[in-house]
């Protein structure tokens, strides 16, 4: 196994406006540098071995430090157990049917995923042009 200060790498999709405000807020809560962060939208972007970039984009994944590849509610639970803050969270997910109950959500919010990233998008599109107005 890996040390502990190993870094698991979180893969995501970059030209999503909705993942690239949460990968921030994990960026800026990961005082340790547990987390690496690879934007698979961008060309030429490392994919983990055996996902294309279209699939690395349709869903979170995570390589854990220990090598497994995540996806889904067990990528988000990885990332929860990296960061001091959210690790209440990973160990909640680790109850007894609590993964499961958190990959259903995951699978359903992933067909509205992108209707909230482009609402969120339009959003802070506008506030950046209204930061330039003021």
């Amino acid at each position: 196994m890996a040390p502990e200060s190993a870094q698991s790498t979180v893969y995501f999709d970059g030209s999503c406006p909705l993942c690239r405000a949460e990968i921030g807020y994990y960026g800026r809560t990961d005082q340790a540098g547990a987390l690496c962060f690879v934007d698979v939208s961008q060309p030429g972007a490392e994919t983990p071995e055996g996902l294309t970039q279209g699939q690395a984009m349709a869903r979170f994944h995570v390589r854990a430090r220990d090598g497994r590849l995540l996806s889904g509610a067990a990528a988000f639970v990885e990332v929860w157990r990296r960061l001091p803050r959210w690790r209440w969270a990973a160990r909640v997910a680790s109850l007894p049917g609590a993964l499961a109950v958190l990959e259903l959500g995951y699978r359903l919010f992933l067909p509205v995923r992108p209707l909230i990233s482009r609402k969120l998008g339009r959003i802070l599109q506008r506030q950046g042009q209204e930061g330039r107005r003021a």
